[in-house]
């Protein structure tokens, strides 16, 4: 009897396999593409940076500065450097997601580190009116970039549309507080969204079939303990529910055994 043919994988399969590399490769070559027009520019930023400048400049208020520094202290520093990271990286390790867990530390330390080659690299000069204290290097923004990175791997790795919901809206109001905060160009930021998604769908790529195994495994799980629980409690209706053996037997007669 002949062997039988090798599997060949599904050309469906492949090629959602395929998508994920195929768009962080265009996303992130968008980024370096926008660094590169940056740079070629100078010193003199595009007229769109500095329309969104001017109206923010001129449309500062109290009660916007307080959200854009608490966004500036949660999105940098030893906060976003080590608390963040280090405090997900913990609870994907307490739940038993060891692949949802190297994926994130892998995306956070890469996206990090890109963040850094692109300023060195351009080395763009940041706005004038500055609000807060900040580093050489203002493409792209790393405080976008972490968020950016953040919304896109926890929303892959919890896989509930709320998540995505929030990541997106944390990741606009970050973008929003540095230009605020006059530390970044609005393109700056732009950059730094392109950073945080390119790094979220390399990662994806790169590890879909262990987080898609895994994930599988955690349903197993979670659907088994429902059949017990709802097996158990099944069983402990029909118990209560159940007659008596002395319900279900006649009671006695009080001239049983009388003599008449």
């Amino acid at each position: 009897m002949p062997p039988a043919p090798a599997e060949r994988p599904h050309p469906v399969a492949a090629v959602q396999r395929r998508t994920p590399m195929f768009a962080a490769l265009v996303v992130l070559g968008m980024a370096f593409g926008l660094g590169a027009l940056l740079a070629v520019r100078g010193a003199q930023p595009p007229g769109f940076d500095r329309e969104w400048m001017a109206e923010i400049i001129e449309h500062r208020n109290p009660i916007w500065e307080a959200p854009s520094l608490l966004f500036n202290a949660i999105g940098g520093g030893w906060f976003a450097v080590f608390v963040v990271p280090l405090g997900v990286l913990a609870v994907l390790l307490i739940v038993r997601r060891p692949w949802a867990a190297l994926y994130w530390a892998l995306a956070c330390g890469v996206s990090a580190l890109l963040v850094q080659v692109l300023k060195a690299l351009f080395g763009r000069a940041r706005p004038e009116d500055i609000l807060v204290a900040v580093d050489p290097g203002s493409f792209p923004s790393g405080h976008t970039a972490n968020a950016a990175t953040l919304a896109v791997v926890l929303g892959i790795v919890i896989g509930r549309r709320w998540v995505g919901v929030l990541g997106v809206v944390y990741t606009v109001a970050m973008m929003l507080s540095r230009t605020y905060l006059g530390a970044h160009w609005m393109t700056d930021t732009l950059g730094g969204l392109l950073i945080g998604v390119a790094v979220g769908l390399l990662g994806w790529a790169a590890l879909a079939g262990p987080l898609e195994r895994e994930r599988a495994r955690r349903r197993e799980i979670a659907a088994a303990r429902f059949a017990g629980a709802a097996g158990a409690s099944a069983a402990a209706s029909s118990a209560s529910s159940s007659p008596s053996a002395t319900s279900t037997s006649n009671p006695p007669s009080p001239d049983d055994g009388v003599a008449r």
